[in-house]
């Protein structure tokens, strides 16, 4: 099974990276393939909403994000992680996520996915609530934890004292990989749940 993890700090060794190092090694344990892209500081442009990808599958801006898509249909589990910024995720990050969850058409539907967030103090929460938006809208199980699924530090090495924040993304990993294998064994045992055609409406008519 596999996982694509994307760090979306500009430190490509920061506390981000000390949270989602905690899962790494558990998926290694587990037996699960990862693979970690660092996204935070790419040059990645939010989407145009000029509708070509519902064409070409694909957005049209060709940059990393088409690159991600490939590794992202592979996988059987998505992890985002972000530093909080005002409140937020990082702009880089959700910009991507943004192009890739609406320009990719394959389905999404059971890949499980998990996000991390972590802040100097406050915020946590909103871009936690922020980031889980793109799996609850496609489908995918959420993976949870025994807790918020953050840590905390501000100078980069600082999440190393938070034994709690650690704790919280092992046991993360840990159920994480139980719901993907477990859903795998679902799928071949029961199917795919039945789908319906998409009902889109809005508050004009």
């Amino acid at each position: 099974m596999k996982v694509l993890i994307l760090n979306g700090s500009s430190k490509e060794n920061g506390n981000t990276a000390i949270a989602l190092q905690e899962m790494e090694k558990v998926f290694a344990k587990e037996g699960i393939e990862y693979e970690t892209i660092v996204v935070g500081k790419k040059a990645i442009r939010g989407c145009a909403a000029c509708g070509g990808c519902a064409y070409s599958g694909e957005c049209v801006v060709n940059d990393i994000v088409n690159d991600i898509a490939l590794k992202f249909r592979e996988a059987d589990g998505l992890v985002v992680a972000s530093p909080v910024y005002f409140g937020s995720a990082n702009a880089t990050l959700v910009a991507l996520l943004q192009r890739l969850f609406y320009s990719t058409h394959f389905d999404k539907t059971m890949k499980v996915g998990a996000s991390v967030v972590c802040a100097r103090r406050g915020g946590c929460s909103s871009a936690f609530d922020e980031l889980n938006k793109f799996f609850t809208m496609s489908g995918m199980p959420v993976a949870s934890s025994n807790y918020w699924n953050s840590i905390h530090g501000l100078t980069p090495g600082d999440a190393k004292l938070d034994e709690e924040g650690r704790q919280t993304m092992r046991t993360l990993a840990r159920n994480m990989s139980f719901l993907m294998k477990s859903i795998a064994l679902g799928i071949k045992t029961y199917g795919m749940p039945e789908t319906e055609d998409s009902v889109l409406t809005n508050f004009i008519n």
